[in-house]
């Protein structure tokens, strides 16, 4: 008996010695008088016995036929072994017309133990409350994974999530560099618009690991749009991302093995066709919501997400990248100046633009560095105004004069007469007031 069978024969035996009447034993166990009285029936013909559910170790009238639990378990064990309890529900009503629910399904798995029904316990963090309006934060990250579960290569999952609406966007690429990220931000904006915060991690891509305050090619692409960057000091920080790449490698893997997709290129229609919408249908929530992307129409997008660089302007017009010269040509576009500062951008096309003050230049790739004739120094003209700069009271000319003029007079003293008249030194500075006028003294 459980314990609301024992308070009802606590309850009777007290009917039964007159100490209650039945009216308050109803009251009591908060039945009707009506039900009191069967219940009163029951016991006085059976004993406490009577008082026992009668469904009790039997079978429930809404319980699933033993031919549905007997097909879900073969199929369970030759197809899904790996599948969880809700997505094994989901396969078994998609593809063999067989509907459960997901406790039922949890319940038979468990009594076959076939499924252990119990995860690693992860420590409580703070929750942190979802933004109230799309496009106000995107979470982002890359999930390196075997997808293809050795039929292909390895590759990585780039992962883009609304916090608010926990709307997706994602895509395979072989790594988790600068250019398949800028790539895939491209056709974010251009599918959604700008948003107002990107929260990443401090992988190279985003964070400069020499000098973390020099911004990234993919820094500059978000500050150039007017983005803001988050840096997420730990994984569980962009939490919402981190749990989406687990079910991802939970559902996605799966369901690349159905289909039988063993390349990137296979995988991302896939991701376009089919898997992004179901799983944005079932698990995203945008109605109601507010949506705060801006709209990039008027932007050149490959201007912004490119490999950007800036070169100095040699007097030949020419530029150097990478160990190859360039030669800027005359174009509708006015030429910069020797040793001003051009701007290279390298699209994702593969195409490099070389810009000044937002004009395009024209240019054209020489074979080889062209040679260039060394300047040699100049002497200064006799003019020059160094040749007359005033030292210790006479100017330098004079001083010259003086000197080879008592050199051809005795070319043999004259080097200890000029080092005689020659003022002491004092540190850089030359003093003497001894053995010449004042500067200001009349020449």
């Amino acid at each position: 008996m459980c314990y609301r069978e024992m308070e009802r024969l606590k309850i009777i035996t007290r009917i039964e010695q007159d100490d209650l009447t039945v009216i308050e034993g109803a009251e009591a166990l908060d039945l009707s008088e009506r039900q009191m009285y069967r219940i009163l029936h029951r016991y006085r013909l059976t004993g406490a016995a009577g008082l026992v559910h009668r469904l009790r170790g039997r079978a429930s009238n809404k319980a699933s036929p033993n031919e549905h639990r007997t097909k879900a378990l073969r199929l369970y064990r030759e197809q899904y072994s790996d599948y969880g309890p809700t997505l094994f529900v989901e396969k078994l009503e998609l593809y063999h017309a067989l509907r459960l629910s997901r406790q039922t399904a949890t319940r038979w798995l468990v009594a076959a133990s076939l499924w252990s029904g119990s995860r690693k316990k992860r420590p409580h963090r703070k929750k942190r409350i979802p933004r109230s309006a799309i496009g106000s934060l995107i979470q982002f990250d890359g999930s390196p994974h075997d997808w293809f579960e050795g039929r292909g290569p390895a590759c990585c999952l780039l992962v883009a999530i609304d916090d608010a609406s926990n709307r997706l966007m994602v895509r395979f690429a072989p790594v988790e560099d600068t250019y398949h990220v800028m790539a895939f931000w491209r056709d974010y904006i251009q599918r959604h618009g700008i948003p107002a915060e990107v929260y990443t991690d401090k992988g190279a891509v985003y964070v400069d690991p020499d000098n973390p305050e020099r911004l990234t090619q993919f820094g500059r692409a978000l500050a150039a749009l007017g983005i803001r960057h988050i840096k997420a000091h730990s994984p569980q920080a962009k939490g919402r991302v981190e749990r989406s790449n687990r079910t991802h490698q939970d559902r996605l893997v799966k369901a690349l093995r159905e289909h039988g997709i063993s390349t990137i290129e296979d995988a991302n229609v896939f991701l376009e066709t089919s898997y992004t919408h179901q799983h944005n249908q079932r698990f995203a929530h945008v109605e109601g919501l507010h949506d705060l992307h801006r709209p990039a129409s008027s932007i050149a997008l490959d201007n912004i997400f490119c490999i950007e660089e800036s070169r100095h302007v040699y007097n030949d017009w020419t530029i150097t990248l990478h160990a190859h010269c360039i030669q800027l040509v005359r174009s509708e576009a006015p030429l910069p100046p020797p040793r001003a500062r051009v701007i290279l951008r390298q699209w994702l096309d593969g195409s490099l633009h070389i810009f000044w003050h937002e004009h395009e230049l024209a240019f054209e790739h020489l074979p080889k560095k062209p040679h260039r004739t060394p300047r040699l120094p100049q002497p200064p003209a006799q003019n020059h105004p160094w040749r007359t700069k005033q030292i210790g009271g006479i100017t330098a000319l004079r001083r010259r004069e003086k000197t080879l003029a008592s050199k051809k007079q005795n070319p043999y003293t004259a080097t200890a007469s000029t080092k005689t008249q020659q003022p002491r030194r004092k540190g850089s500075v030359r003093y003497a007031h001894s053995a010449f006028p004042s500067t200001n003294a009349a020449p």
